[in-house]
């Protein structure tokens, strides 16, 4: 297993470190509901520098990533990312990334762990016909998450850039703990704002204990996934996969028709013959947790579908999931049925986001 350059700091916090898309990763550190409320009302702090990270340069970067990339890059500023998902031949989904301009000519696009190897394969493959620069600079970056609602002010302390007026999907490069060249991003997966920090290597581990040390919770894999879930996204290798329609997935909002791209000519049959299934989200109504694999019937017990992703909501306090369900059952208020064991909980679709920010 491959470790980040920060692994030595999660053992002296005393995390629990188990093995995660090829790494060695905190799970948690004091306790997974802890740690999601301290992201949901203060500040956490995650290690994902076991993402990946690919640089697409060149006159040809454009024109490469248009066509991998199922969203539309040419409405990107300089300093603006962007959500999407590369679709193979098939209609599946190779993976789901973020996209970052650069500059003129240089694109950061942000893979899965899991998924470097492959996604870089499909880039090169492609790129003989483009002709673009890839460089694989996965192993030169590390990635901190700051999340929550206290994240700008804990981060302010740390630097002079005006990170406050940092656009949601925006960024910026600035000096952080003392660490030159930090790329400064207004994302993050959890639902409760905050900032993504690329930075080179040997500067990480002095920006995690500067954080830590001015009030970041130090949080692990187990907590970002329920934070996650809690806002209904994907997680590739559970929600989504080579073999997802994303426009089952619900990702037709990042999807552009108005360009071409890999698949398009597929996934366009696709909306005109309908959707055979459908990601949703439910809420169940009695006590139990959905776990991922577990069935989801009608009320006469029919299979429609499976949980793809499922946990104990800490905001909500109930047991949440979200799973493929046939077209005619994927209706809001709907009732569907998880079978948990021996017993079929009931559970009511709701839609996306299960949480919401007061």
């Amino acid at each position: 297993m491959r470790k980040t350059p920060l692994y030595q700091s999660h053992v002296a916090l005393g995390a629990k470190m188990v093995p995660f898309a090829g790494f060695e990763m905190p799970v948690q550190y004091t306790g997974v509901v802890r740690e999601h409320v301290a992201v949901r009302r203060q500040a956490g702090l995650f290690d994902v520098s076991h993402m990946g990270e690919i640089m697409v340069s060149g006159p040809k970067a454009v024109d490469l990533i248009q066509y991998v990339f199922s969203n539309d890059i040419k409405r990107l500023d300089i300093g603006q990312a962007q959500y999407g998902y590369m679709p193979n031949a098939k209609g599946g989904i190779i993976d789901d990334l973020l996209v970052y301009r650069i500059d003129t000519q240089n694109y950061l696009l942000v893979v899965n762990a899991a998924n470097v190897e492959k996604d870089w394969n499909w880039l090169v493959t492609h790129n003989k016909v483009f002709g673009a620069s890839l460089q694989n600079q996965s192993d030169q970056w590390s990635l901190l998450a700051l999340q929550g609602p206290q994240a700008t002010s804990l981060l302010s302390k740390l630097t002079k850039t005006d990170i406050g007026s940092i656009p949601f999907y925006r960024f910026d490069h600035g000096k952080v703990a003392g660490v030159d060249q930090v790329l400064i991003s207004a994302t993050g997966y959890t639902g409760s704002g905050g900032y993504e920090l690329y930075v080179q290597n040997k500067g990480v581990e002095k920006i995690w204990n500067s954080l830590i040390e001015n009030g970041a919770e130090p949080c692990g894999l187990a907590a970002r996934n329920t934070l996650r879930i809690e806002m209904g996204y994907c997680l590739y290798g559970n929600d989504i996969d080579d073999t997802t329609s994303p426009l089952s997935a619900g990702l037709s909002w990042c999807t552009s028709f108005s360009k071409d791209f890999v698949s398009k000519n597929q996934l366009e049959l696709e909306k005109v013959t309908g959707i055979h299934k459908k990601r949703v989200g439910f809420v169940l109504n009695e006590r139990g947790i959905p776990r991922q694999g577990y069935a989801l019937v009608d009320e006469s017990g029919n299979d429609i579908g499976i949980v793809t992703s499922g946990t104990q909501s800490p905001s909500l306090e109930k047991g949440i999931g979200m799973g493929y369900v046939l077209g005619e059952q994927a209706i809001v208020g709907n009732t569907i049925y998880v079978n948990i064991r021996t017993k079929q909980i009931p559970a009511t679709i709701t839609s996306f986001p299960f949480y919401r920010a007061m």
